[in-house]
């Protein structure tokens, strides 16, 4: 995953008659996590939004490998998981089960496969009940698990760490330094600072 490469160049985007991204320019390259701060409304998730191809710019590009990531959003689509604030997850169905199906339509999973990342965020003592009666902090852990399970090169992560304890909070930067180790890249908005090792971050401030 070491050739990845996402750039941002000059990106404009307006709500109404609100300029929400001003300018926006940001590079980052397999092995580096890009933290977004700022307040709130000031783009973060717009941002993140912009990357995926959910929201267009009026101005500017988002490229993937050097090229324009809107040339083919489902080749681009492939290549990332995005976490969002709420959790992607089924209330009627158990952890287990949510990992199944929702990981499942992207690639084959084995029972392994899925214990194991249950095991490795925590989540294997009650991965088999309905998420329905699971805490927030809980069902962040079980969609931290189906992240792992993607196994793409890029994470687009919209406040992680949210409903999660402070050894949630070092889990979830354990999970991206693991993913920047191998290759990969992750852009996280935030209003705390991620515990990743230092070499790997890079920070983009937004601005109202």
């Amino acid at each position: 995953m070491s050739d990845s490469t996402l750039k941002g160049e000059n990106v404009h985007l307006w709500r109404g008659d609100r300029h929400v991204l001003r300018g926006v320019h940001f590079s980052i390259t397999g092995g580096h996590c890009l933290q977004l701060t700022g307040p709130n409304g000031a783009g973060k998730t717009t941002l993140l939004r912009t990357v995926c191809g959910l929201s267009y710019p009026e101005e500017g590009r988002i490229s993937w490998r050097g090229t324009d990531v809107r040339a083919d959003l489902p080749a681009f689509h492939a290549q990332l998981a995005y976490l969002g604030h709420e959790p992607p997850l089924k209330l009627e169905l158990t952890a287990r089960e949510n990992l199944h199906y929702w990981v499942g339509v992207r690639r084959r999973l084995s029972k392994a496969g899925i214990d194991e990342a249950l095991e490795r965020v925590g989540a294997a003592r009650w991965a088999d009940r309905p998420v329905r009666t699971l805490s927030a902090g809980q069902k962040r852990r079980a969609a931290l698990a189906g992240l792992t399970l993607m196994r793409v090169p890029l994470w687009l992560l919209d406040e992680p760490t949210t409903n999660l304890d402070t050894e949630g909070q070092r889990l979830v930067g354990r999970l991206i330094d693991e993913h920047l180790a191998e290759g990969g890249l992750a852009i996280a908005a935030v209003h705390h600072e991620l515990t990743v090792s230092a070499q790997g971050l890079r920070r983009l401030e937004l601005q109202l």
